[in-house]
Order: structure tokens, then C-alpha cells, then sequence
């Protein structure tokens, strides 16, 4: 096993392949997964620029019907596969309920202009939890993750659960996000990912995969806050910065979809193996 950086082992492969290489493969299959994100993120830029209120229509409603269009799309061209769509529709669901709980708490705010805001949440608000799901189901099949000493399925539930309800809980009693952090630290210390690039098998730590898609989400939660999607509290002066605090929570976020992902790709495997 040879290093490729501290943290990213080589396996095995062919062996040749320049690290520059793998580098801008790894970027290029990453954009590829991203792509269900980027379209979301490009319609919240197109939607932010264009007179819509000049038209009398409400930024919510054709955010709607946009990513729905896109979703349509994906399928059509079969980007996406039906299976991975009902797993992307269960965390969109996920994600929603948590919106509406959250907005009714305060926590932030969206335009509640529109046919389709319920709960003061735009619907299209869901699809932002699924392009996250979209990420990693593709990541898992162009990459052909394999995810090795992953702890029982029954610890992983406890934890996603924990972390998922602590969002709602935290409201009414102390915030545990600290504690089940550390739980899913320990959980997973021994866990890792490998992955295939150009015939090469790469080795991580899956912490570090979750803590990197974390901290992309974070980034693209800014450029949503930005675009006037939602609003912060803090920013209702004028755009600043989301807190840090928010990384940990999409972190957390990110083991739900692992969870949810994960446990499609092991029904996957069992269909297949049984056809």
C-alpha cells in the first residue's frame, strides 16, 4: 500500500498513473456527481437575477417546477436510476419536515410568496436535502465505493436517528450535537472507503469523506444565503457569513444520507445477487 497524501492510500492498479492525473479524474468524476447541486445552485442564480417580480411570478413556484424538470431529466436520460430517486424522495421528505419545523422556530426564513410554500417552506426546499442524497449515490456508483469495518447497522441507525432528532429536540432540552458527534468519531474511527480511479483502487477515511461533503455543503449554503434563497437571523442587515456551527450540522446531515444511501445500495446488491 503506497501513499498518495497522508491520508489517501494506493491500493492497487496499474500503478502508473501520475498523482496530477488522478487529481483532475477525482475533480472531474466529483463535478460529475454534483451535477443534480450545481443545476440546483445554477436555478437559485438564474431565479435570483431575472425580474420575476416585474412578471408576477413567485421565485418559489418556478424553483419548483425547475428541479422538477431537472429531476425528470436525470431520469430520462438515466443519470439517475429509478431506485436511487425513492432514496433521494425519502431524505428530500426527511429534509423538508425539518424545514418547516425549523422556519416555525425561527431559524431562518425563505419568501413565502407562492403556491407551493407550506409551512413558510418553498417545496423546491426539499430538493436542496436531495441533491446531497444525489451526491453520494452517485459518488457510490461511479467511484465503486466499498466501505470497510463499518460499524453495525443498528449502531449506524442509532447514530443517524440521534443526530436527525437532536435537531428538533434541541429546541426544548440540550443540544447533544457535541456528544453524538463523538459517538459517530468513535464509531467509525476504523472505518474507511475505497474507491477506483483509472483502474486504480484508492483508500480513505470515511470520517474524512463525511467531514469534506460536510464542509461542500456548507459552502454551497453560503452561495445559497447569498442568492437570497433563505435568510439567517444574522442576516437580515445584509448577507454574512453562515455560522461554522452549520458544518457540523450538515456533517451530521451527511451520515443520514449515508444511511439511507447505503442501505439502497445493500438492497442493490442482495436483488442482484438473487436475479
Amino acid at each position: 500500500m503506497r501513499s498518495l497524501t497522508p491520508v489517501i492510500k494506493r491500493l492497487g492498479g496499474a500503478g502508473h498513473v501520475p498523482h496530477w492525473i488522478l487529481l483532475l479524474d477525482f475533480v472531474r468524476v466529483q463535478a460529475l456527481c454534483c451535477l443534480f447541486a450545481f443545476l440546483v445552485v445554477g436555478l437559485l442564480a438564474l431565479t435570483d437575477a431575472l425580474p420575476l417580480a416585474a412578471w408576477g411570478v413567485a421565485r418559489a413556484d418556478l424553483m419548483l417546477v425547475s428541479v422538477l424538470a431537472v429531476q425528470a431529466t436525470l431520469l430520462l436520460t438515466r443519470f439517475e436510476t429509478w431506485r436511487e430517486v425513492a432514496a433521494l424522495l425519502l431524505f428530500h421528505l426527511l429534509g423538508f419536515a425539518l424545514e418547516v419545523f425549523k422556519v416555525n422556530q425561527g431559524s431562518w426564513s425563505y419568501d413565502a410568496a407562492g403556491l407551493s410554500v407550506v409551512g413558510g417552506v418553498p417545496l423546491y426546499a426539499g430538493f436542496m436535502y436531495a441533491s446531497v442524497g444525489s451526491y453520494m449515490a452517485q459518488a457510490w456508483r461511479r467511484l465503486e465505493l466499498f466501505i470497510g469495518r463499518p460499524p453495525p447497522f443498528a449502531v449506524q441507525a442509532g447514530l443517524a436517528g440521534a443526530a436527525y432528532l437532536n435537531f428538533f429536540t434541541h429546541h426544548f432540552g440540550p443540544d447533544l450535537r457535541w456528544l453524538i458527534a463523538g459517538l459517530i468519531a468513535l464509531a467509525y474511527a476504523r472505518s474507511w472507503v475505497d474507491f477506483s480511479l483509472r483502474g486504480e483502487r484508492l483508500r480513505m477515511p470515511l470520517l474524512l469523506g463525511f467531514g469534506l461533503i460536510g464542509l461542500a455543503v456548507y459552502a454551497a449554503e453560503n452561495l445559497g444565503t447569498l442568492l437570497g434563497a433563505w435568510v439567517y437571523p444574522h442576516q437580515a442587515d445584509g448577507w454574512a457569513l453562515v455560522d461554522w456551527g452549520k458544518w457540523l450540522a450538515w456533517t451530521l446531515m451527511v451520515i443520514v444520507a449515508f444511511l439511507i444511501v447505503s442501505s439502497l445500495k445493500r438492497i442493490e446488491a442482495r436483488l442482484d445477487a438473487s436475479a
